[in-house]
């Protein structure tokens, strides 16, 4: 499924934007501002999320050592999470991050101490580039997540760059387990703890900082930074009580020098010799038992790249190298990175294909140290397949990406991505593994040797890991809330509790980028979106449980925004690669709008079906006549930058809202009662970056507002039911989730009820405790 490839693609744009909103742009004078006043009291409001389960990337999960049933998992943008084994659930460890520290969503590694269980350890930071403006970090806890404690870094982390499957960069001593040891990127070296993760130095003496880069030309800087020291194992036959190991294996991306070795608990290093070279070493896991370290090779550093790999086991004791590949190298189109070791029956190894896209990913198993191995699934006679398990995604339906693939594809798929495989060190029967969409896991793996088929299911309920660009709650009809999102499209929630039974399909986007209803007529929707081939533009007249294309106007390259007119009778689309256009009935012919710059922001107003509001680098633009023609209002002060939302109010004609802006600029909160030909700023709003509305309180006349904001100097999720005279902070310390600048909605139909974007958490939903 090659819409995945596009994850790092669409979460980049995501957090351009974001860094965008906090770097700023130069800004015009700001509007004159209406005094208000403003309340940041809390009220109190619980917080869930719109069920999805999954919708991202995982690359690490880690098992305690010594105690059952205690795993983590790690996510590339959506923070980390622990295994509730009374729930068969995930709990969400990295909610309180805030908006200035939204980069620290991005994890990179993470470790479960094997002495003291209570304590775990995240490394932090989603680019190493200008991208995230802040370094990363090392966040302890002794509470298993609960609460945390950090230390800076004075370099940056990628929990979202290339190479990000490999690991785990950081580790813990198992004996002396106040000596943690982190494998940094971009140069930065081996990096050391020896107070807990309190503090950290360089090992000034560790030989190599690597050397790989996916793409040197990349100017970004992300694709072309040193994907520096890739992972850390300890092996525990050589420490003693709580003396400190003395062998210690690093990774480096390093084709031609990726193992090192101490033997003297990191006091001198030197490579390992004999090792193979050409490949980057992923993953190296150690079976100390029989003395053997496994190690999966590819000859890029992943997640989506990779067309040759071995695998190979180094004997500790004597120094001997073996080839184990189960495929000859010549025959592989793949690297190899998913690598575990059942602790139970330690010469029991599997490992992942993890970049076989197609038909499928790989799974191998072994129960002879590597000596022979057997496949998750084999062709019986081309292209049919005999596979050694069932699939039951009856939790996640739309895992089959309501596909219909030839032989030898199937749906499900087995997976892609697969860098994260772990067999539950006290049970042989349980395995986990993540894909670029999900978790898979099965409790009968055993299963695999007797000769029968085990079952994989999804384990990944209380894992959201979706990443938002709009969202829209009609006032009637079945839908409950409608989402705009990266990589697996968007959803139709008819209950928010409940895993819906399929994304929008028909077409399938690789990541919808705006969605809209027509206000009197919600039957009718639209949406906008990306795809590598295809039309970029859908349409449902049935509230959105059924979809069919447009057509796209030449020129379209992606989504963009568009706009429903409050009957349904005609669109106006701003899709990437081409200027405004409108359409009379379903997008089957298009026609340029004049008067609007290429690139602007569309909305429809909610009363009147021929009026259509725009806004472009500090000029906001209204059409009268169903998008044909705009002009520019002279409305003055408002941002000068692109970065802005704004939406027209439901039921009155002509009052709009308008939210962002830039920190060096005009930044804020503005409203509009006469069409967009004048705003006023409110006084009080610091900072805002959505708006959105909801059903009215009791007693007020005016739907309540929602906004991601800054208000009274803290940022959060506010809330006003008076016209935005005065507002209540309705999120917590607790519940913040990064960055929440794209949409906002409250529901129409629910007092109190409001839907949060975020960047890697999924839709998170409130509703007051009351």
């Amino acid at each position: 499924m090659r819409r995945t490839v596009s994850r790092g693609r669409v979460l980049t744009a995501v957090l351009a934007l974001a860094a965008g909103l906090l770097a700023g742009s130069p800004s015009a004078m700001a509007a004159q501002p209406v005094e208000r006043t403003m309340s940041v009291a809390a009220d109190p409001y619980t917080w869930k999320n719109a069920r999805i389960d999954g919708g991202g990337f995982v690359p690490g999960i880690v098992f305690n050592r010594s105690e059952q049933n205690l795993a983590y998992a790690r996510t590339d943008i959506g923070g980390a999470y622990r295994w509730q084994e009374s729930s068969k659930t995930w709990t969400p460890l990295l909610d309180s991050i805030g908006w200035d520290d939204w980069g620290h969503t991005g994890v990179v590694s993470l470790a479960s101490d094997p002495v003291e269980p209570d304590k775990v350890y995240a490394a932090v930071g989603t680019y190493t580039n200008s991208w995230d403006p802040k370094n990363g970090a090392v966040f302890r806890s002794a509470d298993r997540g609960a609460s945390w404690q950090k230390a800076g870094l004075p370099f940056k982390l990628g929990g979202n760059m290339p190479g990000r499957g490999m690991g785990e960069r950081l580790a813990v001593d198992p004996h002396k387990n106040s000596v943690l040891y982190l494998g940094a990127p971009s140069g930065k070296g081996l990096w050391r703890s020896t107070d807990s993760g309190a503090s950290w130095s360089q090992v000034t003496n560790f030989p190599n900082v690597g050397n790989y880069v996916q793409d040197p030309s990349d100017t970004s800087g992300y694709a072309s930074d040193n994907q520096g020291i890739v992972w850390v194992t300890f092996d525990e036959s050589t420490g003693a009580g709580t003396n400190a190991t003395q062998t210690i294996y690093v990774g480096v991306a390093d084709k031609e020098n990726s193992v090192y070795r101490s033997t003297d608990a990191g006091a001198t290093w030197s490579r390992l010799p004999g090792q193979p070279t050409g490949y980057l070493a992923h993953k190296g896991v150690l079976d100390a038992e029989n003395g053997h370290l496994y190690l999966a090779y590819s000859d890029k550093g992943g997640p989506y790249d990779g067309g040759k790999g071995q695998l190979w086991r180094y004997a500790t004791g004597s120094g001997t190298w073996t080839d184990i590949s189960p495929v000859a190298e010549a025959d592989t189109y793949y690297g190899f990175s998913g690598l575990t070791v059942d602790r139970q029956n330690p010469g029991t190894v599997m490992a992942t294909a993890y970049s076989s896209w197609w038909p499928d990913t790989q799974i191998f198993r072994s129960t002879n140290s590597g000596g022979t191995w057997t496949k998750a699934w084999d062709y019986s006679s081309y292209p049919n397949r005999s596979n050694r398990y069932t699939m039951d995604v009856s939790s996640s339906p739309w895992l089959t990406w309501g596909a219909n693939p030839s032989p030898p594809e199937q749906t499900p798929k087995l997976g892609w991505m697969t860098e994260a495989l772990e067999i539950d060190p006290f049970d042989s029967d349980r395995m986990m593994y993540g894909t670029g969409a999900t978790v898979y896991g099965t409790e009968d793996l055993g299963t695999w040797d007797s000769g029968g088929q085990f079952t994989i299911k999804p384990m990944v309920q209380g894992l959201e890991e979706t990443a938002v660009n709009d969202l829209a709650a009609p006032p009637s009809g079945g839908a409950q809330l409608l989402s705009a999102l990266g990589d697996v499209g968007g959803f139709r929630h008819t209950d928010l509790t409940k895993v819906p039974s399929m994304m929008f399909t028909s077409p399938n986007f690789a990541s919808t980028t705006s969605l809209d209803f027509a206000e009197t007529n919600p039957g009718t929707v639209v949406r906008a979106g990306n795809l590598d081939s295809g039309p970029h533009i859908a349409f449902s007249t049935d509230n959105g449980a059924n979809w069919f294309a447009g057509t796209d106007p030449s020129g379209v390259s992606g989504g963009g925004t568009v706009a429903a007119a409050s009957d349904g009778s005609r669109f106006v689309w701003s899709p990437e690669g081409a200027g405004v256009h409108y359409a009379t009935g379903f997008g089957s012919s298009w026609s340029a709008s004049s008067g609007i710059p290429a690139g602007a922001i569309v909305e429809s107003d909610r009363v009147d079906p021929r009026t259509f509001y725009g806004f472009k680098s500090g000029k906001f633009y209204v059409s009268s006549d169903g998008g044909a023609t705009f002009t520019a209002s002279s409305a003055s002060g408002l941002p000068s930058g692109d970065s802005v939302r704004f939406k027209a109010l439901p039921g009155t004609k002509g009052d709009i809202w308008l939210a962002g802006g830039a920190s060096d600029g005009a930044y804020g909160l503005w409203h509009s009662t006469d069409g967009g030909a004048s705003f006023t700023k409110l006084s009080g709003v610091e900072q805002a970056d959505t708006i959105g509305f909801g059903r009215a309180a009791a007693g007020a006349s005016y739907q309540t507002l929602y906004t991601s904001a800054k208000i009274g100097g803290v940022r959060g999720i506010f809330r006003s039911t008076d016209q935005g005279s005065t507002w209540t902070r309705i999120n917590d310390d607790a519940h913040q989730w990064g960055w929440t600048g794209a949409a906002i909605t409250g529901d129409p139909r629910v007092f109190g009820r409001v839907y949060v974007s975020t960047n890697g958490r999924g839709v998170i939903y409130g509703d007051t405790a009351g």
